[in-house]
């Protein structure tokens, strides 16, 4: 791991508790506006056996699977499946950016909406987890310690989610900027998708990625490797940049649309309720799928 990687991964740790503080006064102030989530699932059928974790009630131990195993399980059906979110957040390097000192970087923002997702989707009575993550959804503050946790930890960049076998009738919330190429993302859409899961994408930009606001001779440094670009007039490029990202947002919407799905546009100089509470309610059903909200 590089320097300033681990440098923004202890950064990150360090802030902990204040990030928890901040993604539960946003959560609040959202759920004063929802109401809880919960639906009637899709019966008893048997979905999955799953190691007992810390937290489960030992009422929900399969000792039949239990003796075969030597191993404490837990059997659950397609209803807790139908409740259940998978989060993730792009870690790569280019959500490490900010234009201005006084904005978050883009990885703080998402990482602080996830959080406060997750918070609100617990209050309604859904089971979350990192996608990624060993550890499956469950209920409880112990789940959002122990996500904050997860995203404080270094490890390898992730630009893409894995491509998990998540079960059918689960959710999934995909937090990027989304510059990537389309071609990139869709297989990714496409795994989920084939599979009945709701997919959230969340797109979140700093300012300046929108209005490219720079003036006369400015050098660009790529955040992953990309060689630096030298333009000597800045301004006579914003034009065809920002048609580049309004088609850029179109094949996102296209492409989510397809699906089934939702995509919501937050930019960090914005507070965060508004995304979150739009997010909650595309993923609550209000409003027609695929639609595309911008706060």
């Amino acid at each position: 791991m590089t320097a300033p990687t681990r440098h923004q991964a202890e950064a990150l740790a360090g802030r902990l508790p204040p990030l928890l503080v901040e993604a539960d006064r946003v959560a609040a102030t959202v759920v004063q506006g929802v109401h809880g989530r919960r639906r009637v699932g899709s019966g008893d059928s048997f979905w999955q056996f799953r190691p007992y974790a810390q937290g489960d009630s030992a009422s929900r131990i399969d000792w039949r699977q239990t003796a075969k195993a030597e191993r404490a399980y837990i059997r659950e059906n397609e209803w807790e499946a139908a409740q259940s979110v998978w989060l993730w957040e792009d870690r790569s390097a280019s959500m490490g950016w900010r234009s201005s000192r006084a904005l978050p970087l883009k990885s703080e923002r998402a990482a602080l909406l996830l959080l406060a997702l997750a918070a609100v989707l617990i209050r309604g009575g859904e089971r979350v987890a990192l996608l990624g993550d060993a550890h499956p959804p469950a209920l409880g503050r112990a789940v959002l310690e122990r996500i904050a946790s997860s995203l404080a930890r270094s490890g390898k960049p992730a630009g893409l989610p894995d491509l998990l076998p998540l079960p059918r009738h689960a959710g999934v919330v995909l937090i990027s900027d989304f510059l990537a190429p389309l071609e990139e993302l869709q297989p990714v859409i496409t795994f989920y998708a084939s599979r009945s899961i709701r997919g959230h994408l969340l797109q979140v930009l700093d300012p300046a990625e929108e209005t490219l606001p720079f003036d006369g001779r400015v050098r660009f440094e790529g955040l992953e490797r990309e060689p630096a670009m030298l333009i000597s007039r800045v301004e006579t490029i914003r034009e065809k940049y920002q048609s580049r990202l309004a088609e850029q947002r179109a094949g996102l919407a296209a492409l989510t649309r397809s699906y089934g799905w939702s995509f919501a546009i937050h930019r960090t100089d914005h507070p965060p309720h508004a995304a979150l509470l739009g997010l909650h309610g595309m993923m609550s059903g209000q409003g027609p799928a695929g639609r595309t909200s911008v706060a």
